[in-house]
């Protein structure tokens, strides 16, 4: 078993970090402000059971910046390209913004998608003018204030107020590390368009969604939505965590994920 081993000749033009060798491929899409680094937990504590592949998305972290801008299916298609670098389906969790790129997968390239984990995710930004604004006047405020500050100013409101210290920090580092133009202002653009209430019945995947009880960011009533519009889903809520579950309470993360991967591989 390899941990956290980084591999980029296999994916198709971005990075990724793998860990685990056995059992089936499960693919971690990260939120608009992070990387890879966001499933450190998932990395070291699923490999056990899984394959974790965990991509930085074009134009972040390690992977280079895109040709050319990049649409939601583009995105959706760069994830489809590493899937299918590994010569299989996979099971595909994606937090946030990830979830909205897994949600696109799912309807585009089903045949790759055998089930979806949404983590703390939406139907997109484009659900509301007020949202979509907000969200495209993101890639402005971080061409003026730079990574760093845009991290430090963002990135504490990813948790909740019970984090600990070290891992607030650890969200903002992750994200000063992880964004940069034009990759951030593509994936802005690509959630202000996105409303994917009208195609979340196409998804013929199995699919648990999750979020935190203290979610601020997106919230419960956005997952609602999620699991109320998808055919075959269960609903989880993880007490005494942010937007990002799978980092503030690993261990109930973990342990939802591999029950519904359990259920779906049975």
């Amino acid at each position: 078993m390899t941990t956290g081993q980084a591999n980029t000749a296999r994916a198709t033009a971005v990075h990724v970090e793998e860990a685990g060798t056995d059992g089936p491929l499960l693919l971690c899409l990260h939120g608009i402000g992070s990387s890879s680094a966001a499933f450190a937990p998932q990395l070291d504590a699923l490999a056990e059971h899984v394959r974790v592949v965990a991509w930085d998305a074009p134009g972040y972290g390690k992977s280079p910046d895109p040709d050319a801008p990049l649409d939601l299916d583009g995105f959706a298609d760069a994830a489809a390209d590493v899937i299918r670098s590994y010569g299989t389906s996979a099971h595909v969790l994606g937090v946030s913004w990830g979830g909205v790129i897994a949600v696109r997968l799912a309807t585009r390239h089903p045949e790759l998608v055998e089930s979806i984990v949404l983590a703390d995710s939406s139907a997109g930004s484009g659900t509301g003018e007020a949202k979509a604004a907000g969200m495209r006047a993101r890639a402005e405020e971080l061409a003026a204030l730079g990574p760093r500050a845009f991290a430090e100013k963002r990135g504490p409101r990813l948790v909740s107020d019970l984090a600990p210290a070290a891992l607030v920090q650890r969200v903002v580092d992750t994200m000063a590390d992880s964004i940069r133009l034009p990759g951030y202002g593509y994936a802005a653009e690509a959630m202000a368009g996105a409303d994917l209430r009208p195609e979340l019945s196409a998804v013929a995947a199995p699919a648990l969604v999750v979020c935190g009880d203290r979610d601020t960011v997106t919230g419960v009533e956005a997952s609602q939505v999620l699991a109320g519009a998808l055919h075959k889903t269960a609903f989880v809520i993880v007490k005494d965590a942010g937007h990002l579950a799978n980092q503030e309470q690993p261990e109930r993360f973990n342990a939802w994920v591999l029950s519904h991967l359990h259920i779906v591989t049975a």
